[in-house]
């Protein structure tokens, strides 16, 4: 198991940075199921607290089959990033296919109750090796 070099995007005061990870002890290819762990880290450079409200991804196989998902939260969770702090979580996906790439948005809150999106950069999932 490689994990992947970190992918970052900044929207205003606000930093994420994704790593994946291919998990063939959980993957079967024989009935293509590829299981992949994204580990997110969400950082604050702001002066201000924000609180993460709703995620919404978009998911692309490599046979370019869409799907897209929306939710309050990551991994149950609604959490208040400090200034100078960073908030971490892993996840994961299922594909059909032994590559795919992910996509999405974080909405905040700020204090003055402003909201406000926050990009979450394109992230390759892939077979070790598959693409050289």
């Amino acid at each position: 198991m490689s994990a992947s070099s970190p992918t970052v995007a900044a929207t205003d005061d606000i930093s994420v940075s994704v790593v994946s990870q291919y998990l063939p002890n959980q993957s079967d290819t024989d009935k293509k199921q590829f299981v992949f762990s994204y580990t997110i880290s969400i950082e604050n450079t702001g002066e201000t607290p924000v609180q993460l409200l709703n995620r919404r991804w978009l998911i692309t196989d490599a046979n370019g089959e869409e799907s897209e998902v929306q939710g309050e939260g990551v991994v149950g969770q609604q959490p208040t990033i400090a200034p100078g702090q960073t908030y971490t979580y892993t996840s994961g996906s299922v594909f059909s296919t032994p590559v795919g790439t992910m996509q999405g948005q974080y909405q905040m809150i700020a204090p003055n109750q402003q909201k406000f999106w926050v990009d979450i950069p394109v992230f390759r999932l892939a077979l070790p090796n598959i693409l050289n």
